[in-house]
């Protein structure tokens, strides 16, 4: 029984862990020793707390193992990747991080290491529709995914619950959203241009523009690529709000002698109340929308995602569409079914009709059903 390592037990880290252990031997290793007792207390997961911001011990850590998954906060997940790799370790990360993940491709390439990033629904799955897409049409010209978490009852003031790292969140509000429109990138301030947008079964959201293309910026030369954030109305203008009357800034302000940053408050009273009751039910939608062509004639296919927490197992929608995301690529790695040395985005994972299948598959069995229509 090959063995996993899985960096970080938060909502998905601990969803990710649970459904491994199923068929490897799996450690979740997280600094907080409390949060893993409240994970994994009666499971087979093996517990191990350690500073994982320190990239020897990361380095020492992870070396017994066979394969690691990286389900860190964004600020932590370029360093803690790159010290994985430093330690010849194939890898499947989910880490929303800044940094550009093909500054660590020739690292991977000389390791011989297998490093698949943004394996999660969005980005992840998003970019393994598209990915699929553009090895099975003659043609893409159009790309667009719209894709939000959300509580399902609406309370004032934010009408948002956290399903991920609320840290994450906030990244996605204030880092500018770039996009493809005729072949030009464009960027623009995160929030801007609100849509709505009309949801079976949900009612009405509203897109927001969001830095979610990510690796697609590099790797598809589609003319017209775009990510949106979904939301109930109203949510993103507030937030605009605080991003531009400077609740969000990194600048410390001088107070009663205290050097603090606005980021810092803000975030402590958002995250408390952005966690997610026990038991709330929340719910995680995704529209990814491809338009092509095959054999001349014009093609538009949609697919749709609409999952809601597990009663029973107790997962979150986020964590179980992330998460099982996530541990299907695990099973390609891990089996030698994808194996590619490098740095590999989701899309290039798709490329390979059996794993594309296989991923959707893997998911299926565990309710995670995406639906495709056509026209």
């Amino acid at each position: 029984m090959k063995k996993v390592a899985v960096l970080g037990a938060g909502l998905v880290g601990a969803a990710v862990a649970r459904d491994l252990v199923t068929a490897f031997d799996v450690t979740a290793v997280d600094r907080r020793a409390d949060a893993l007792e409240r994970a994994f207390a009666g499971s087979r997961v093996n517990v191990l707390p350690a500073d994982l911001s320190d990239a020897g011990v990361l380095r020492s850590l992870v070396a017994p193992f066979d394969l690691v998954v990286g389900a860190l906060p964004g600020h932590m997940g370029y360093r803690a990747l790159e010290a994985v790799l430093e330690a010849g370790k194939d890898v499947v990360d989910i880490a929303f991080f800044p940094e550009d993940p093909f500054g660590l491709d020739e690292q991977a390439r000389q390791q011989g290491v297998t490093a698949v990033v943004d394996f999660g629904v969005a980005p992840g799955m998003s970019h393994v529709l598209l990915g699929h897409h553009v090895a099975t049409m003659d043609a893409v010209h159009r790309f667009e995914c719209l894709v939000g978490g959300l509580p399902v009852e609406r309370r004032w003031p934010f009408e948002y619950k956290a399903p991920f790292s609320p840290a994450d969140v906030l990244e996605e509000y204030t880092r500018p959203a770039r996009y493809v429109e005729h072949g030009v990138l464009v960027e623009r301030p995160a929030l801007t241009d609100p849509e709505r947008v009309e949801v079976d079964g949900v009612g009405t959201l509203e897109s927001l523009n969001t830095d979610g293309l990510r690796t697609l910026l590099r790797t598809m030369q589609v003319p017209n690529m775009k990510e949106k954030t979904l939301r109930y109305p109203g949510h993103g203008r507030l937030m605009e709000a605080f991003r531009e009357g400077g609740f969000f800034s990194t600048v410390p302000l001088e107070i009663d002698g205290a050097s603090i940053r606005p980021l810092d408050v803000t975030s402590a009273i958002l995250f408390g109340q952005w966690a997610l009751r026990e038991g709330e039910p929340e719910f995680t939608y995704m529209r990814v929308t491809v338009e092509g062509t095959t054999d001349g004639r014009d093609e538009r296919v949609v697919w749709d995602l609409l999952d809601r927490g597990d009663p029973g197992t107790g997962e979150t929608s986020m964590a179980r569409t992330t998460g099982y995301a996530c541990t299907a690529c695990v099973h390609l790695v891990a089996s030698g079914r994808y194996s590619k040395p490098g740095i590999s985005p989701p899309e290039h994972v798709a490329a390979d009709p059996e794993a594309f299948a296989f991923l959707l598959e893997y998911q299926r069995e565990r309710g995670v059903i995406y639906r495709r229509r056509t026209g």
